[in-house]
């Protein structure tokens, strides 16, 4: 599988990466113990996950579960070596995590101690703000997003302390590596500019949402990548499940699946969503490509895409996700892709 280099890290991360977000709702133990068994046997070298994790649903009973889940692994099998290990801590204002505190110097230690206990390691390899205390224009949240009323004083202070804090959990060998997410152009550079300035760790990736339907990273963020070494990881590449086209045209909705659990996709499920999708599923056919797979190997054509993070709730669609890197799209496909995108903007 195709390495690419983790920011300036020094660290090589595989171009597929693991996600873990159904572990202990929708899957099992001994299913996300099989998922790590079969992605690494894979290539796959690097996993993601969150210390508030799993979702769907995101409720304290469960909270933590799946960094539990990946600390069983780790320790049934001795192999924390072959695992480049990412997490993140939670931002502002998810109640049943730390009461919904934001990201600040003494949460983040209490947060890291949480973390490294869950999964039963002494050091974790990306450690990543989930979402920025002062808030993010992702989750559909772009179409209503107002910064101006942001005290940019207190918000360069936070981003100070916190980094500091980061600091200091690298050289306490707590953490290797940072990283964003949920994040944005003028954040990211921030957080460049104070570690530069201070000799902290420098952000190394910025994870956000990124798939055929969901393409805001092409603009300013693309740029920060293509100067400044900040690679994507992208998460929800199959747009919660609608890419694979099982959701479309009326289809029995799969027991167990995400929209079963949330019905709007979280605000993904529009009236223009159904024609969108539509247009790729029909590429897909035409080429004879599954359409999961097509989608997801397109993403890793994008000149600043570090790792895509793929999820799956068994290892069927795990095996179809994988084949991903295994999958060179023609110019003609990648060309229908095109002309589906600028027919379809944004649906969501």
């Amino acid at each position: 599988m195709k390495m690419n280099p983790l920011g300036r890290t020094g660290l090589m991360v595989t171009e597929i990466c693991l996600g873990t977000m159904t572990w202990g709702s929708q899957n099992t133990e001994a299913e996300g113990h099989a998922q790590i068994d079969r992605a690494l046997e894979r290539g796959v070298n690097f996993v993601d996950t969150a210390e508030m994790y799993p979702t769907q649903p995101k409720i304290a009973e469960t909270q933590g579960r799946t960094e539990e889940i990946i600390g069983t692994w780790l320790a049934k099998t001795g192999r924390r070596k072959d695992m480049i290990l990412a997490s993140k801590v939670s931002g502002k204002g998810l109640m049943h995590v730390r009461g919904g505190a934001p990201i600040t110097a003494a949460s983040i230690r209490e947060a890291v101690e949480g973390s490294l206990k869950r999964l039963q390691t002494d050091h974790i390899d990306l450690y990543q703000f989930h979402w920025p205390n002062r808030g993010s224009y992702m989750f559909r949240q772009n179409w209503r997003y107002d910064p101006s009323g942001q005290d940019t004083a207190e918000v360069l202070d936070n981003m100070n302390e916190t980094l500091e804090a980061i600091h200091a959990e690298v050289q306490r060998g707590t953490i290797g590596h940072f990283g964003l997410s949920n994040e944005s152009a003028w954040g990211t550079m921030k957080f460049l500019q104070m570690a530069e300035a201070n000799g902290w760790p420098r952000v190394a990736s910025v994870q956000n949402e990124y798939s055929l339907l969901c393409r805001l990273y092409d603009t300013d963020m693309a740029e920060v990548t293509a100067h400044e070494d900040v690679g994507l990881l992208a998460f929800t590449p199959l747009a919660a499940g609608l890419l694979s086209g099982k959701y479309q045209s009326g289809a029995a909705l799969p027991e167990g699946s995400r929209k079963s659990i949330t019905a709007d996709l979280g605000g993904r499920i529009t009236p223009r969503v159904w024609s969108a999708t539509q247009a790729y599923l029909d590429i897909a056919e035409r080429h004879g490509l599954d359409p999961s797979t097509m989608a997801l190997a397109w993403t890793l054509t994008r000149p600043f895409m570090t790792a895509c993070i793929i999820g799956a709730t068994n290892l069927e669609q795990l095996d179809l996700a994988l084949d991903a890197a295994d999958l060179t799209l023609s110019d003609a496909v990648l060309e229908e892709i095109e002309q589906a995108h600028h027919a379809h903007p944004m649906p969501f």
